[in-house]
This record gives C-alpha cells, structure tokens and sequence, in this order.
C-alpha cells in the first residue's frame, strides 16, 4: 500500500508540472497571436492611409512617329543588344555584418515589448519604446568623432556645487561609450580631489608630469602618470600641497594641456575657483569649451551668471556662446524655482541641464558608476550629449 501511494504521488506530480507546462506554452502562443493581430492591424492601418499609386500617362507622339514606332517594334526589338551586367566575383568581402546577421540593433531592452520579444523567439519584435530611443539619441551623439583633441573645462566660481562631480561623471560617460581615450586633469592650484575620486594606480601627479616632460614620447610613457578607472577614464591628480600646485602658474598648464593633448582625444579640465587665477586663466585660453556649473540656489546661479559676464567682457565671448549650464544636486520640494534658473541661463548658454542629488555622488568618495541611480545617469548622459554637439562646431 505505502508503494502503490508513492507512485501515484509520483503520477500527480507529473500531471502537475505537464499542466503547467501547457499552460506556459498557451500563454505565450496567446501572446504571440495578440502580437501578430495588433502588428496586422497596424500594417492595414498603414495600407489604408497610404494613397493609391499615381502611373504617369505618357505624352502622345506625333501621328508619324507613332506609326513608325508601330512598324518598326518588333525589328528594334530583335535588332537592340542587351547590356552586358557585371557580376563580381565571390570574395571574403562579402561577409559583412549587414549581409550575414540578423538584425538585432532594434531588438527592445527591457519592458513588455522585451518579454513579448523573449516569449515569441524574436518572431514579435514592436521595437525599442521612445524613452530607449531617446536614450540611443543621447548615445548617438555622445560618441560624435572628434577631430584631433578637444579640452572642455569645467568652471564655477563657487565652491561646493559639483565641479569636481562633474568633471569626473563627463569623464566616465564619454570614456564609457567612446572607443577614443579620455582624460581628467586636476588643475585646481588648491589642492584637489579629483584623483581620490578613482582607484590611485600611481603617487605621480602634474608635478612629476611636467618635470619629466622631455622623456614622455609615447602613449605608453604617460600611463605611468595617470590613475585608470573601470570606465577607461584617466585621471592626472594635483599635488596634496596647496604650496606646490600653487606655484604652478598659466605656462606650467599650457606645457601639461599641450603634452595631453599629443595622447588624447577628449580633455576633462577641472579648474579652481577663482576665474582670475594664473592657472585658470591657462586653462581658459586653450579650452575649447566650457560646462559651468553651479547648484539650485540663488547665489550659486547669480555667480555663476556673473561668470559668464566676466568671461564675455575678457575675450571669452565664443566660449560663453558654446557653453553648457549644468545646475547639480536638484532634489524636490525646494524653494527655488529651478525652472527659472534653467530659463535664464538657457537664454545665455547654448545647452542647459538638470542633474539630480544622488546619495553614491555626495559622499565625494571613489565613484562606481553602476552605483549612482538611473536618473541621474541618464542626466550625464545628456550633459555628454550637449557637449558633444558641440565637437563638430
């Protein structure tokens, strides 16, 4: 008796996972015929609106012609040879991704439509939703080539707001996506903390990159001064004392942004905050644009206003023209009206963009990009994006 229960136990478990595997596969054939009838629908819909197809009436002939014609067809018929259609012949050239693969570049990444995509094997495929293909917008023009190297400087005249934050997460989002190098200088002459922001691979800071100048020749020479994060970015730090960075004037900056820019593609310059300084106004003359950044308050945004006034009254007009605003650490229920802040500075700036409070950001320690939340991720995205629009300026 106890084996004869066994097996029946054994008999209704079987029954149990087979109905359930019925009914997995109803569902997803469910699924699919929702699928396929929602894309038939679409497809008649698009049919529909379509206007009919126009054929053009050919000109009427004099009567001559037309009887010559008339006469004549079938002999120019016979009579007219066939253009010969080269056929090139089969190489290894011919196995190309667009020929040979299928195309998964709009499969969808996550959502209903991904799960739909899973169930059916690919065969229901509704594409990317438009908050992924704003997304792969943002991409796309992040990853604008850039002719020779181009050095964007970070400013503000306030400390505080993000700077340094900035300069770093424009570093790793550009360094993330492109195929080029990317590379973060410290030039804040106060002691700055952009090299504990990533893992140190090296103690060498500017200082020992400008005095052992005439010995770096190659790519491989400059490694042994930089720090390199996860992301690929590289980070040249400044001196932990303000007494030596301090001595570092406008030449000593030109000398370590030329040598740079021999090795790298895109320049992340982080500068001090005082405009008038000798090492800011190095940097200032050799960047090719600047992100000012400021937070979402009233003094921080008038300085920064103030800023670009003395930018344009210093030969600095185009820079201001081409600059990105980026107003950091935004989070809910304040009470200033971060909308105004934008509109103002939207009217001076060529690009304006919001970027969130993040708690990973805020502890000012070594930054994990796959820690910070999705929004604000996406915010340096668009701060990258905005940049980058302006490489082909």
């Amino acid at each position: 008796m106890p084996l004869g229960r066994s097996g029946t136990g054994n008999q209704g478990r079987r029954s149990d996972e087979d109905g359930q595997e019925r009914r997995r596969r109803e569902q997803a054939a469910q699924a699919a015929q929702a699928a396929q009838a929602a894309e038939a629908a679409e497809a008649a819909e698009a049919a529909r609106r379509k206007p009919p197809p126009t054929r053009e009436r050919p000109a009427p002939r004099p009567a001559a012609e037309a009887r010559l014609a008339a006469d004549d067809r079938g002999a120019a018929v016979a009579t007219r040879p066939r253009p010969e259609i080269p056929v090139a012949a089969p190489s290894a050239a011919d196995f190309t991704a667009e020929r040979y693969l299928r195309d998964q570049s709009l499969a969808p990444r996550d959502g209903w439509r991904r799960v739909l995509f899973w169930l059916t094997g690919g065969r229901v495929n509704f594409g990317p939703s438009p908050g992924e293909l704003a997304e792969r917008e943002l991409i796309a023009r992040a990853k604008t080539p850039v002719p020779g190297c181009r050095s964007i400087a970070v400013i503000s005249r306030k400390g505080g707001v993000g700077k340094t934050t900035t300069t770093l997460m424009l570093g790793h989002t550009f360094a993330s996506l492109r195929g080029d190098r990317v590379v973060a200088l410290d030039g804040n002459p106060d002691a700055g903390s952009l090299g504990y922001r990533v893992r140190r691979e090296t103690a060498a800071t500017i200082t020992n990159l400008l005095a052992d100048e005439q010995m770096i020749n190659r790519y491989a020479d400059i490694r042994a001064y930089t720090s390199q994060a996860p992301t690929r970015l590289e980070v040249v730090a400044s001196d932990d004392d303000p007494r030596i960075t301090k001595a570092l004037g406008e030449e000593d900056y030109r000398r370590a942004i030329a040598l740079l820019e021999r090795h790298y593609n895109l320049i992340c310059l982080d500068t001090g905050t005082g405009v008038l300084e000798s090492a800011t106004r190095g940097i200032l003359q050799l960047a090719d644009q600047i992100v000012v950044v400021m937070s979402p308050s009233l003094d921080s945004a008038r300085a920064a206003s103030s800023t670009l006034d003395w930018l344009n009254e210093n030969n600095h007009a185009e820079l201001v023209r081409g600059a990105v605003a980026v107003v950091n650490g935004v989070q809910d229920g304040g009470q200033v009206e971060v909308g105004r802040i934008k509109e103002h500075f939207a009217g001076r700036c060529r690009a304006v963009v919001q970027v969130p409070w993040d708690a990973h950001l805020a502890a000012g320690a070594e930054t994990e990009v796959t820690r910070l939340r999705p929004t604000t991720r996406h915010a340096y995205l668009e701060v990258a994006a905005a940049v980058a629009d302006g490489f082909v300026s």
